[in-house]
């Protein structure tokens, strides 16, 4: 018999650790706390196995076998806490949750307090001596239950708790038809609800359930508890789970597991609370404990941002002994011996859930934190020194993708700005953007080119694919471990969060923002409406009205420190595509090691030089076409001179004019016109060149060395320009180590008739000079005959460098510049694993990069293999060269520290 449930629970468990795979990451969790002696509540988990055969077969994937296994694993849980589901003189509620092997905060679905009815909730009531406990979690298992599993939309509810909430306003003598929704739930908090008000809105809301659903609510625990478990394997494949696993490359085929466990209970009273914790600051990755609670309430008020929740330490309190720390130390106490010995444990920063029970603590999950890019460097380097981890572990640890994140602005601190709120400071960046209420209008602006910033009561995961389109996001509600905090720094979106002065006016898309005086008073009302710009300053917590300049972002001791070790372990060079000494400045900045594609065609479009270049373009002899030329070599020769003293003896890569000549020409007649008269030339005359020059399909046309073929004195031009250039600053007492390199070649004769032409200059320019300097000539292997035939290629080149666009849009016959249209509908039916130009199409495009690695390497084993595409900066594609033997990968210069970092995980896991 196949084992699809394993049990945890009483100091033991079935799976461990180990299983992540199998258990999910939540399941593997509690079974090895539950073998660490860990308080966990008892329970099991049905694997990802099953939910993978749900997945395809639906409710013919749950057999006898997996029922049987689950009402043993059952009768075992009930046995541990001497309670029996539907048994109303002691009636066990359990909890069902959904466990991803990768952490989806909030993508999948959960159910509390399942197992009540009205007979379990009026005995419940009585045995714990709190009827307004026992009727708490009743609405609140309807509600949540009808939601997930019968597919009630939560509003209707919500309607149903406000009516309630202005009803017991009225019996206060508190003004509720002045407030709006906002105002009401301030005025009067779920915790102020009693309980004779909550039996009467548990019979509100079956009235929902049979009105929307044409039958009554469920009231059978076991019908309760099967409906749950199909809901959680059917929420793997809702629309922002979908989302959520592309975003962050999340196969869809591994499935989620259901953990259905024991309830402990939050809210049974001001001696009970809920909260979550991080053994570390995931924002910062101090080494201090982190995390939020909230008394008498259940978890979802805490991860969704229902209530803003409080501090756990004392030395965060605002100051009204509001702290876990000081409400309940003994429960403190005990939390803070779990969390140092599951991080000595596990080794890694932990996010912990738990449940304080009538002063009894619970755990409920242990997981790997999600954590800004700043803490995931600072928690590696810092572990490593504090023994927990090795230099090697440290280096694997750290997202080498998440490292753009260190990049992120900040504001400039001498711009003039208006402060106008204050909220935590979730996820750090500096973003200024318009103002958007709803994930579908920041989707739509987005794609119109405009940056917006999400302003929402508190985020759910509906909002997910908004997140995403947004610059940064903005709620009233939710603490640093709120849905938005959590989502948001996965994400590395700047967030601030439970911003309190803020009240959200959907219908009327506007933000109202409560200005106080300098003594606390309250002095305006700010009126900001969708559109309006905001400013956001993720790191402080700080909102600002308008836009406000930003300043680069400064790298960490730490990460520097990390960069250091990588170097240290990675076998691959890492070099970046630079067109300007500003590029290659930034570039040596960041620690390239080189300059590994120059673009020379981009020095063309100055102001200055585009007269010139129009005036090359319509020259109709070959001499008019050298005088236009001539003027060009100065700009270019100043253009190489500043790259090749910025890089101070490193290796630069430049490529030959590679663009058809139409790129450089106007196509607006205002444009045309005023190229007539800068160059003299009849207007007519003027558009039959233009027409002339005109390709259909300009990617495979007139361009690369087949311009030189026809017009040999352009590529002269560049390498006198080139080798001047050189001639110059090494007579400055500077080493300099051009590479020159022919685009876009496709046989062996091309590459001859190039080497040829550039040999015949270099000569003429040493002989002028009366100097050498050593150069290397090479060709980009971009079309898929160049790599099939690269033995053939290799005896005349010193170096191959790939460029992996153009052999990627040549191999799979795409159009970067149009494939957008319909390719991202591709990766969404899984027609194609991902964008092809993000991440190398390893079967199809790898496949050619291999044989030519192969080809060239079996006539000159030692030669120089290069990669100067976008793939270059991509670590998934960084790996895939690291095992042809790469001997550098060239990226854009703000990438280059993710290609350091990602080359060193690839040496790390080759070795």
């Amino acid at each position: 018999m196949s084992r699809h449930v394993y049990v945890f629970g009483a100091g033991s468990a079935d799976g461990d650790a180990s299983q992540k795979a199998l258990l999910g990451g939540k399941g593997a969790g509690l079974a090895e706390m539950s073998r660490l002696g860990i308080p966990v509540p008892p329970g099991f988990t049905i694997t990802t196995e099953v939910a993978v055969a749900y997945a395809s077969h639906g409710a013919e994937a749950i057999s006898s076998e997996v029922e049987g296994q689950v009402r043993a694993a059952l009768q075992r849980t009930q046995s541990i806490v001497g309670r029996r589901l539907g048994d109303p003189q002691k009636p066990l509620l359990l909890s069902v949750r959904s466990g991803a092997r990768a952490s989806m905060p909030g993508m999948l679905d959960t159910i509390l307090n399942l197992g009540i009815n009205d007979e379990v909730a009026r005995e419940l009531g009585r045995e714990m001596k709190s009827e307004r406990f026992a009727y708490d979690s009743y609405r609140r298992f309807i509600s949540m239950y009808a939601d997930v599993v019968l597919h009630v939309r939560r509003s209707f509810f919500d309607e149903q708790l406000d009516k309630i909430r202005q009803e017991v306003a009225a019996a206060t003598g508190l003004p509720a038809t002045q407030w709006n929704a906002e105002e009401l739930k301030r005025h009067v908090p779920d915790s102020a609800i009693p309980a004779e008000a909550l039996v009467k809105l548990v019979g509100l809301y079956k009235e929902v359930v049979l009105r929307e659903t044409g039958h009554p609510f469920p009231s059978d625990p076991t019908v309760q508890l099967w409906g749950a478990i199909r809901a959680v394997f059917e929420s793997w494949n809702n629309a922002r789970a979908k989302t959520y696993r592309k975003m962050h490359a999340i196969p869809d085929t591994w499935g989620t597991a259901c953990n259905v466990q024991a309830m402990v209970f939050g809210n049974l009273g001001d001696d009970s609370a809920t909260g979550v914790a991080f053994s570390r600051d995931p924002s910062t990755g101090e080494n201090r404990f982190f995390g939020e609670w909230l008394p008498n309430a259940q978890g979802e008020d805490v991860v969704a941002g229902i209530r803003t929740p409080l501090p756990l330490r004392r030395d965060e309190s605002s100051g009204a002994g509001n702290s876990l720390e000081e409400k309940m130390p003994a429960a403190f106490a005990a939390l803070v011996a779990v969390r140092d010995r599951l991080e000595a444990h596990f080794r890694d920063m932990q996010d912990l859930e738990f449940t304080i029970e009538r002063g009894t603590l619970s755990l409920l999950q242990c997981r790997t934190g999600k954590r800004t890019a700043r803490a995931a460097v600072r928690m590696a380097v810092e572990m490593t020194k504090e023994m927990l981890i090795s230099r090697e572990e440290a280096i694997l640890r750290v997202d080498a993708s998440s490292i753009d994140q260190l990049l992120h602005p900040t504001l400039d601190p001498n711009a003039d700005k208006k402060l106008v709120a204050r909220g935590l400071p979730a996820s750090p960046g500096a973003v200024s953007g318009q103002v958007v209420f709803t994930p579908e209008d920041a989707v739509r602006r987005s794609g119109q080119g405009i940056g917006v910033i999400l302003v929402r009561v508190e985020t759910s995961p509906e909002d997910v694919a908004g997140m995403k389109a947004a610059l940064g996001v903005l709620t009233s509600r939710g603490g640093m471990t709120s849905h938005a905090a959590v989502v948001a720094r996965g994400m590395g979106k700047c967030c601030v969060a439970g911003c309190s002065a803020v009240s959200v006016d959907y219908r009327e898309q506007v933000m109202m923002v409560t200005l106080y005086d300098d003594e606390g008073r309250k002095s305006d009302t700010l009126r900001i409406k969708a559109g309006d710009v905001i400013t956001l300053d993720g790191a402080t917590g700080s909102v600002y009205l308008g836009p406000v300049p930003t300043a680069p972002a400064s790298l960490t001791p730490e990460f520097a420190e990390l960069m250091i070790w990588a170097d240290a372990v990675r076998t691959m060079g890492v070099r970046a595509n630079a067109d300007t000494p500003l590029d290659a400045r930034t570039a040596r900045n960041f620690g390239a090691e080189g300059v590994g594609l120059c673009r020379t065609e981009h020095m063309f479009f100055d102001g200055e030089r585009i007269p010139v270049m129009w005036e090359m373009i319509l020259a109709s002899t070959p001499a008019e076409r050298e005088t236009a030329l001539g003027k060009l070599l100065p700009f270019q020769r100043g253009d190489f001179t500043g790259i090749f003293r910025e890089m101070k003896g490193l290796p630069v890569t430049i490529r030959l004019l590679d663009p058809p000549l139409h790129e450089f020409l106007p196509h607006e007649s205002a444009q045309l016109d005023r190229i007539a008269h800068d160059t003299k030339t009849p207007i007519e005359e003027l558009r039959k060149r233009s027409v002339e020059l005109h390709e259909f399909n300009p990617m495979l046309g007139h361009r690369g060395c087949r311009l030189a073929v026809t017009y040999p004195e352009v590529y002269a031009m560049q390498v006198r320009a080139i080798l001047e250039a050189a001639c110059d600053v090494g007579a400055e007492g500077l080493v300099v180590k051009p590479e020159i390199m022919i685009p876009l070649v496709a046989t062996r004769r091309e590459l001859d008739r190039m080497h040829e032409l550039v040999d015949r200059v270099a000569e003429a320019v040493f002989a002028e000079r009366g100097v050498r300097i050593a150069f290397s000539f090479g060709t980009m292997i971009e079309l898929p005959r160049a790599a099939l035939l690269a033995d053939d290629l290799a005896p005349g080149a010193d170096f191959f460098s790939f460029g992996t666009n153009d052999l990627t849009q040549t191999t799979l016959g795409l159009s970067r510049d149009d494939a957008g249209k319909f390719l991202p509908s591709y990766v969404e039916q899984g027609l194609l694993p991902a964008d092809p130009f993000q991440s190398l199409d390893i079967p199809g495009v790898g496949l050619l990069v291999s044989m030519a690695c192969q080809k060239a390497r079996a006539v000159k084993p030692d030669m120089k293999l290069g990669v100067c595409g976008e793939h270059g900066g991509d670590p998934a594609s960084i790996r895939f060269f690291q095992a042809q033997g790469m001997s550098y990968v060239s990226c854009s210069p703000f990438r280059v520290p993710i290609a350091r970092l990602a080359a060193a995980q690839a040496a790390l896991a080759k070795g």
